[in-house]
């Protein structure tokens, strides 16, 4: 075999490096494997010389600051706690993952790098924020009063800045045999994680049941999984748990069935994310564009299901599942769009379904009233930073940013007459003898009893009936009970907005009298009878 010369060893050695050299560059520039290498190397690089190089983007001025990009301890990363909860999806996807990354869109949009990090505790979530080791933590609007009320938290002046969803689906209310309705709760044992938004989801539901909080007797849990636990034992009737509790929970209890959940009551809970009003005041750039971005991928994985796969894929990742119950996690919340936030603080003056001030403002009473709270939270407006979405309200433009529509009702039908509803809620409208005429003070009543429930049920059609004493003909008075119904109906249209397609309208005359009652042989017994309910049909 001949022998090489020096001359073609040399050559052959130049081919080599070449090939390493090229081969090399194409693969860390053309690859996924090769970003994550200069991803690692980068992180690296900046852990072992202790300096951040200058990124540029919004953030251009150079931090000499010891800091390992993509750990919780880099001061030019916006660190943001998560919680296991498919609303997320969109914040994960436009960062294309949960650590900081330079693939990110945040990053290449805005020169912002974002770090998520999962942390299902809501105390050590809190203690790790009021350290800042978060710069952002979660929480849904009706319980942010809890935060905002106590005096140890209230001093870092927690600020919400974003809606990124309402629950649809994810929290439910499950009973056991027998039991029905809302109504049926009265006097019933109910597992509930306390504090937390399973209070309010309860305590709406309750309302529209003509029930008090104190009807029934609240087994305190300290989250939805022991109060799953505990509704397969024999010690409660019901519980409000998270999904997919509900259907795995239901199917080991005999009899069992899931009463209500988040696709009826629609609008009760709405996730947030706060941050420390200094943080924010000091940091309008990071929050500001932070809120764009996660808008902009909400419209994406609205218009694209392939992006909705990317999405779950990163959920996954985070929660460490797989992608088929990341997928099913996210099909049980409504990903709110910046038309939707625009509402949701009360910046469109013309909106007249639930607001984030209506939840804050009717909790942080109601916490007071049950003993949850020491002290009425301050006003709404007083825990908000709306700059962000006002500084995107001219760049994010279009039908793919605007609010979600108000559901299509069909017009009510013979089954809708005589379907078993999930709560029913009489109220007393006293109507002169013989009209069906609304006055102010009637229209007040309907406003106090029944506005709020109407809105945060905003899914359901609502049987409205009414009904009179026997002081008259039954064909006569069958006529009136149907149009005092009507005009309640038309009440709500004209004052809310609301679609009269969702109103089923029964006038029953004195052929329905409450239990007791059937003779109408006193005075308060007729009284009685006179009475609107409003029917919640599930």
């Amino acid at each position: 075999m001949a022998k090489l010369t020096g001359f073609s060893k040399l050559l052959i050695t130049l081919l080599i490096l070449a090939i390493l050299f090229f081969g090399g560059n194409y693969l860390l520039n053309n690859t996924t494997f090769g970003q994550n290498l200069k991803d690692q190397s980068a992180t690296v690089t900046e852990e072992s010389s202790g300096e951040k190089a200058n990124d540029g983007g919004l953030f251009g001025k150079k931090n000499d600051a010891k800091t390992t990009t993509g750990s919780a301890n880099d001061d030019d990363v916006l660190k943001v706690q998560l919680v296991t909860w498919g609303g997320y999806a969109p914040g994960l996807y436009y960062n294309e993952g949960a650590r900081a990354n330079t693939r990110s869109r945040f990053y290449k949009d805005y020169g912002l790098k974002v770090e998520f990090s999962l942390e299902n505790d809501l105390i050590n979530a809190m203690n790790a924020w009021i350290a800042d080791e978060y710069d952002v933590i979660v929480q849904t609007a009706d319980a942010f009063p809890l935060y905002t009320s106590a005096p140890d938290i209230n001093e870092f002046g927690p600020t919400a800045f974003i809606q990124v969803d309402w629950s649809r689906g994810g929290d439910a209310i499950i009973v056991k045999r027998g039991i029905n309705s809302m109504n049926d709760l009265k006097g019933k044992k109910i597992a509930l994680a306390v504090p937390a938004p399973s209070q309010t989801f309860l305590i709406t539901a309750l309302e529209a049941a003509n029930l008090k909080y104190s009807d029934v007797t609240i087994i305190k849990t300290t989250d939805p999984l022991k109060a799953a636990e505990l509704f397969r034992s024999d010690d409660v009737d019901a519980a409000v748990v998270w999904s997919p509790d509900d259907i795995i929970t239901t199917s080991q209890v005999p009899g069992s069935k899931i009463l209500m959940n988040t696709e009826q009551q629609s609008h009760i809970i709405g996730d947030i994310m706060f941050a420390k009003k200094d943080f924010i005041n000091n940091n309008k750039d990071k929050i500001d564009a932070f809120y764009e971005g996660w808008m902009k991928g909400v419209a994406e994985l609205e218009a694209e299901d392939s992006n909705k796969q990317k999405a779950a894929k990163y959920l996954a990742e985070l929660n460490q599942i797989g992608v088929e119950d990341a997928l099913a996690m996210m099909s049980t919340v409504k990903w709110t769009s910046h038309g939707d936030n625009v509402n949701f603080f009360g910046l469109n003056r013309t909106h007249q379904g639930q607001t984030g001030d209506d939840l804050y403002s009717k909790m942080a009473k109601k916490f007071v009233e049950i003993g949850d709270a020491d002290a009425v939270a301050p006003s709404w407006r007083s825990v908000i930073y709306t700059g962000a979405v006002q500084a995107a309200d001219s760049k994010l433009q279009g039908a793919k940013y605007g609010p979600e529509k108000g559901k299509d009702f069909k017009p009510a039908t013979p089954a809708d007459r005589v379907k078993a509803p999930i709560a029913v809620k009489p109220i007393t409208i006293n109507f002169p003898t013989g009209g069906a005429t609304l006055s102010e003070n009637m229209k007040t009543i309907i406003d106090l009893q029944f506005k709020d429930i109407a809105k945060s049920f905003a899914n359901t059609k609502i049987r409205i009936e009414g009904n009179t004493d026997n002081v008259g003909g039954t064909e006569m008075n069958l006529n009136l009970s149907k149009a005092r119904a009507q005009a309640v109906a038309n009440y709500l249209k004209s004052a809310y907005g609301m679609d009269p397609n969702r109103f089923v309208i029964v006038g029953n005359g004195p052929n329905k009298p409450v239990p007791g009652c059937e003779s109408n042989a006193t005075n308060e017994c007729k009284a009685k009878n006179r009475r609107t309910e409003f029917q919640i049909l599930g």
